[in-house]
C-alpha cells in the first residue's frame, strides 16, 4: 500500500468520513547526481552557517520570514500550527459541480481516495450518489503547508481527488497579434479535414517519454563501452502556403505523435571486449 499523504476526514453535510489520500500518478525521470569533476566525488550541500562558520544540525534550524534585508521574523512549530485551518483534519465538500464546467487548466496534482474501515458504507454512498447525479464536490483541504481547493470525484470503483490552482495562480494566456485576413473557407474544410485523418480514441499507454527513453540508451551505451549518435534534426520553417502545406499535410500517412524522437545509432564496441585490428571503432 502506497504510503498515504493526508488523512482526516471528507465531510458532506453532517456525514463524515475517514478516509487516506495516497498519490495517484507520480513523474519518472531519470535523474543525474553532481559530480565533483576533480575527483569524481558526489557533492553535498550540507547546512551552513556563515556567521558562526561551521556546519549546523536539523535541531539547530528554526523557520524565519524575512522583513527586511537579513533581518528575520522566527517562528516556532507550535506557534505555525496554532493557526492552522480545519482543512487540515477535514475536508468539508462546500458545494458539487459539474465536471466539465471546470477549465483542465486549473487541475494541479491527483491522489486516490479511499476509506478507513469504519467509513465504508458512507464512502461508497457519496460515490453512488455523485455517480448519479454527475456531480464533484469542491473542498478545501490542508496538504505540505499549504490550504488547496481540492475536487473530489468518482473513478472507477473509487474516487480521486484533485488539488486545483487559485484563480490568482492562473497566468493570463497571451492572444498574440490580430489575424490580418479572413480565413477562407477551402482552408477550413482542409483543416477540418486533417484533424478527422488524424482522430483516434484515447489510448495513453501508446505515449512514453522519448527523452527518458533516449537518457537510458544512452546511460546503457556508455555503460557498455559504447557510443550512441544521433541523426540531426529536420528544421522547419515557417508555413508560407497554407493551402500547400494542408494539402501535403493529408497526403502523408500520418505518424504516431507521441513516438516520434530523432533516431539513435550504436557507434563502437562494448568495453569488455577487445577493439579487432581490422575494424574501426567511431
Amino acid at each position: 500500500m502506497a504510503a498515504s499523504s493526508w488523512k482526516g476526514f471528507l465531510s458532506f453535510g453532517l456525514v463524515s468520513i475517514p478516509i487516506r489520500l495516497s498519490p495517484a500518478a507520480r513523474t519518472e525521470r531519470i535523474s543525474f547526481n553532481q559530480i565533483h569533476s576533480v575527483c569524481h566525488t558526489r557533492l553535498k550541500q550540507p547546512l551552513f552557517c556563515p556567521q558562526c562558520n561551521r556546519m549546523v544540525e536539523r535541531s539547530e534550524v528554526e523557520k524565519g520570514y524575512e522583513i527586511e534585508k537579513d533581518q528575520y521574523l522566527l517562528f516556532t512549530e507550535e506557534e505555525i500550527e496554532k493557526i492552522e485551518p480545519e482543512s487540515v483534519r477535514n475536508m468539508e465538500i462546500l458545494e458539487f459541480v459539474k465536471l466539465d464546467e471546470i477549465d483542465p487548466l486549473y487541475f494541479d496534482s491527483s491522489y486516490y481516495v479511499a476509506p478507513e474501515e469504519s467509513g465504508e458504507k458512507a464512502y461508497h454512498l457519496l460515490l453512488e450518489a455523485m455517480k448519479k447525479s454527475g456531480y464533484a464536490g469542491i473542498a478545501k483541504a490542508t496538504m505540505h503547508s499549504r490550504e488547496h481547493i481540492v475536487i473530489v470525484r468518482p473513478h472507477g470503483k473509487g474516487m480521486t481527488l484533485h488539488t486545483m490552482f487559485y484563480t490568482n495562480e492562473i497566468r493570463q494566456a497571451e492572444t498574440g497579434n490580430p489575424l490580418k485576413g479572413d480565413i477562407k473557407e477551402p482552408e477550413r474544410a482542409l483543416a477540418m479535414q486533417l484533424i478527422e485523418s488524424l482522430a483516434a480514441p484515447w489510448e495513453p499507454e501508446k505515449y512514453r517519454d522519448a527523452y527518458q527513453v533516449g537518457l537510458r540508451e544512452l546511460i546503457d551505451a556508455k555503460a557498455g563501452g559504447r557510443q550512441l549518435v544521433a541523426a540531426p534534426h529536420v528544421a522547419k520553417a515557417p508555413v508560407i502556403d497554407l493551402m500547400e502545406a494542408l494539402k501535403k499535410s493529408l497526403a502523408e500517412k500520418p505518424a504516431a505523435r507521441g513516438e516520434k524522437r530523432p533516431p539513435l545509432s550504436v557507434v563502437g564496441k562494448r568495453a569488455a571486449e577487445p577493439p579487432k585490428k581490422s575494424r574501426k571503432t567511431g
